[in-house]
């Protein structure tokens, strides 16, 4: 059930990049979804716009910029009178939902999470304080009741990954009705990209503003690539990522075939020319837009079981997921030099695109969620009775707060 003409309103955390993050790629994904639907976006979001940020008007998305604690956004949202408004991570929702709430109360509210930050926040924090992490361990962070909080306030909220919606359904108990499982959608994966013969070397991609990332390069260079130099010593790993920070620039050894190449305009003609993706994610959330890169170009990816959380299909992998330093080693020597075993990981690789990620299969999910719920929205939103309760109380801070800053900035 489709209905055109929809009025969108996108508040964004970031203005896209799709050439430098997964989030970009993702944010395109799902704008041309609504397009396709024939529905009137506009973009806004309070960032400063980079070299490396999507020029939006060449898909017929009006842009606007906004400002934070002022009172003019809510000048501009009654103006536009959108009928669906997404906010793009739940720090927009916090900072915006109230006002979209008080000016345009009869707009959808669409939270699109990207990932649990919360997931990968309290990760990294385990990591760092190095205690195992558990969901219990998650449940008592903050972040986590206020990104519970930003979802159950939203009528709909967009997870990515499977793993993400067993916990947000099974580990907090939130309501399937108020969730939307949509992960990263693809068209057929081409399953004639240059051959083992022709490929070279090993590689690994990520921003340089995701911490995350920033671990992988540094887990790589400290721990893993030295000891796959000795046993591959022509070999050399190619770092690529926009916003490298200066340490990661530093690491830069030709004598030790760790190559600090930078930003990466097209990550897919990269990845099909190198032989074994490279990604030791050690904490993180949502899935990772680097490993569908490498399956939707056919390369075998090593990894870890963070690293894979919420992309497997079935039990396979197109590569090998592996539970230490030595195992991830061993496995990625044997994908770079056993023709056979490459072959069947790239195999899986693009079955693993096609069924499970195949955006003619999964395009019209977001937009009949739309307008069902749209069609229903009082009765959908007296089902979420502790929504109403948050959007009543636990908002009214973040309000007043708002309002206290503009006024301070005035004066």
């Amino acid at each position: 059930m489709q209905i055109n003409g929809f009025k969108v309103l996108i508040i964004g955390f970031v203005w896209p990049e799709p050439t430098s993050t997964a989030a970009g790629q993702r944010m395109l994904q799902l704008i041309e979804q609504l397009l396709k639907a024939q529905y009137k976006i506009t973009f806004a979001s309070t960032a400063k716009k980079t070299e490396l940020t999507f020029d939006l008007s060449k898909i017929r998305v009006a842009e606007k910029e906004i400002t934070l604690n002022s009172s003019s956004f809510d000048d501009f949202v009654r103006e536009l009178n959108p009928d669906v408004v997404f906010f793009d991570r739940f720090i927009i929702e916090e900072q915006f939902g109230w006002r979209v709430e008080e000016n345009v109360p009869n707009a959808l509210r669409v939270l699109n999470t990207e990932d649990l930050h919360s997931l990968r926040n309290s990760r990294e924090k385990a990591l760092k304080q190095k205690i195992n992490f558990s969901t219990d361990f998650w449940k008592a962070q903050d972040i986590t009741k206020r990104e519970i909080a930003s979802i159950l306030r939203s009528d709909i909220s967009v997870i990515i990954s499977s793993h993400e919606m067993h916990l947000l359904e099974d580990e907090i108990g939130l309501d399937k009705n108020l969730l939307l499982f949509l992960p990263f959608m693809f068209s057929k994966v081409d399953d004639s990209p240059l051959s083992f013969e022709s490929r070279k070397d090993f590689v690994c991609i990520g921003n340089g503003k995701h911490a995350p990332n920033v671990d992988v390069i540094v887990t790589l260079k400290k721990d893993i690539w030295p000891i796959i130099r000795k046993q591959l010593p022509d070999a050399q790993l190619h770092i690529y990522g926009a916003y490298l920070p200066e340490h990661v620039n530093q690491m830069h050894n030709v004598k030790e075939g760790f190559i600090i190449q930078g930003w990466a305009e097209n990550d897919l003609d990269v990845m099909s020319k190198s032989k074994v993706c490279l990604a030791p994610i050690n904490y993180g959330a949502g899935i990772k837009g680097k490993l569908f890169t490498a399956m939707r170009s056919g390369t075998p990816s090593v990894t870890t079981t963070v690293g894979a959380e919420g992309i497997l299909f079935g039990e396979s992998w197109s590569g090998v997921i592996t539970k230490n330093t030595l195992d991830f080693v061993e496995n990625a020597v044997k994908l770079y030099t056993d023709k056979a075993e490459w072959k069947q990981a790239q195999k899986i690789g693009f079955k693993i695109i096609n069924n499970a990620y195949n955006a003619t299969d999964l395009g019209s999910v977001l937009l009949d969620k739309i307008a069902d719920v749209r069609k229903t929205l009082s009765q959908h939103r007296s089902t979420n009775f502790i929504g109403s309760v948050l959007q009543h109380q636990s908002m009214k801070s973040t309000k007043y707060m708002s309002r206290w800053i503009a006024l301070k900035n005035k004066k």
